[in-house]
């Protein structure tokens, strides 16, 4: 557990095929089921302080209580993923700190000295997350995510359907 933030409790990998990437963790990792979404709406998005038209897709799934999440960008708008894959990686670019008391976090690792990277929101207001520019190395960028409302309560549904997970239906399509 973070000292500073809380425990972690996603590990983001950003990838060029969500496909093949969501067939290898449920085939060969035993990982599942993913929650697929083709793409994701954004209610805003904003890169390094500017607005950006980024389209993704994402997919998420838990391995006990750590939520794994694969993003694929799907256009060329500015975004951290993008800085990520055109430095030559794929895999994990972030950990992700979760909280129902989102502002407060947000303003304590501004505090902290933290610099936005990327942030957005979908679906309303407890929708709400950040990326803070701190990769020291890959997989080190920090996300903060608001649980507070409806992406809360998704998330635990995707928590307990691994845990009844019988290799059923590995891949389950979010409308």
């Amino acid at each position: 557990m973070s000292r500073f933030l809380s425990p972690i409790r996603q590990n983001g990998y950003v990838v060029r095929d969500i496909r093949a990437a969501m067939d290898h963790w449920a085939g060969v990792m035993g990982v599942g089921p993913w929650f697929y979404m083709d793409r994701v709406k954004t209610d805003y998005f904003r890169y390094r302080g500017q607005d950006s038209p980024v389209e993704m897709s994402i997919a998420l799934a838990n391995s006990g209580d750590l939520q794994i999440e694969l993003i694929q960008q799907r256009n060329e708008a500015p975004s951290m993923y993008k800085d990520f894959l055109e430095s030559s990686q794929e895999g994990l670019q972030h950990v992700a700190f979760w909280s129902t008391d989102y502002q407060a976090f947000y303003e304590d690792c501004l505090a902290r000295g933290l610099k936005v990277g990327h942030e957005g929101q979908i679906g309303g207001p407890q929708g709400r997350f950040c990326y803070f520019d701190a990769m020291a190395h890959p997989g080190t960028v920090i996300e903060i995510s608001d649980i507070s409302g409806a992406k809360g309560q998704f998330f635990e549904h995707i928590r307990k359907a691994a845990q009844e997970w019988d290799g059923a239906e590995p891949i389950r399509e979010v409308k």
